[in-house]
């Protein structure tokens, strides 16, 4: 009996796989940082950390220029981001020195956490949103994760640096914990670098400059990564400066245009 030739489905083109194959490396760093911080190797824990969010980085940009972007994509990069940034960094402080504060460490570490998914359930949320006006995308609604993982986890990271007692206190680090839940899910503007462009008269400068960076975090990796999360510390006020100079900008144009549109009418009106 003759039957009809199927037809073969056809293979998904591996470049097409390429950001959510970074993406799922991002949630095994992050599950391996966990690994880590069951063991008490901190070292080790936080380096799983910066390596899923150079991965978290990478993927979501890879994905625009392949124009391969999907909401399964965002999905996984979400709950990736969950994982690593969210349950790791909580998971670390807790059994860093959080736990010798009883249930009140237990409570704050929670608080992070929560903070954490609720951030990206609201990020989540704008993906089906109009697009923002072309000033604000440069711009986060609040602190990201991945900033996030790294601003809660900077005691342990000056701790490996300078052995003082005080840098664990549970005080200390609640205090942090804290600080960064209220920045995860406020509405600060912080710079996202993502549409940044940098100029061709700049371009060998900006390569020297990164050649420079990975040659100091090979060299003094915890140095360097205090230096990057004070920095990124410092640009708060500057990035709430210029979003707001940015925003009084485009209210004047809106303003000066709406004018200009009701003056026009007045005079088609007079001319009838």
């Amino acid at each position: 009996m003759f039957r009809p030739r199927r037809e073969r489905l056809k293979g998904l083109s591996f470049n097409r796989m390429i950001p959510n194959i970074l993406t799922m490396l991002a949630l095994c760093a992050g599950l391996t940082a966990l690994r880590y911080g069951l063991e008490q190797k901190w070292q080790p824990a936080i380096l799983s950390l910066v390596f899923a969010a150079v991965l978290d980085a990478l993927d979501g940009r890879i994905a625009r220029i392949l124009n391969e972007t999907s909401k399964f994509g965002a999905e996984l990069d979400s709950l990736s981001d969950f994982i690593g940034f969210g349950v790791a960094p909580a998971l670390l402080l807790y059994l860093w020195t959080m736990s010798s504060a009883g249930p009140l460490g237990w409570v704050l570490v929670l608080l992070y956490s929560v903070c954490c998914a609720l951030r990206l359930a609201r990020f989540n949320t704008l993906i089906d949103t109009p697009e923002p006006p072309a000033w604000a995308n440069n711009y986060f609604s609040g602190v990201p994760a991945p900033a996030g993982a790294g601003l809660v986890l900077l005691p342990m990271i000056i701790s490996f640096q300078i052995d003082l007692e005080w840098l664990r206190s549970p005080l200390l680090v609640g205090a942090f914990i804290v600080t960064v839940s209220v920045l995860l899910v406020s509405r600060l503007p912080t710079y996202s670098f993502k549409n940044f462009r940098v100029q061709h008269r700049f371009v060998l400068f900006t390569m020297l400059g990164v050649g420079l960076l990975a040659a100091l975090i090979v060299s003094a990796p915890w140095l360097t990564l205090t230096l990057i999360l004070a920095a990124y510390i410092i640009s708060f006020p500057l990035g709430l400066r210029s979003f707001r100079q940015l925003q009084t900008e485009a209210e004047g144009m809106q303003s000066q245009e709406g004018s200009e549109i009701l003056d026009e009418d007045n005079d088609n009106q007079a001319a009838e």
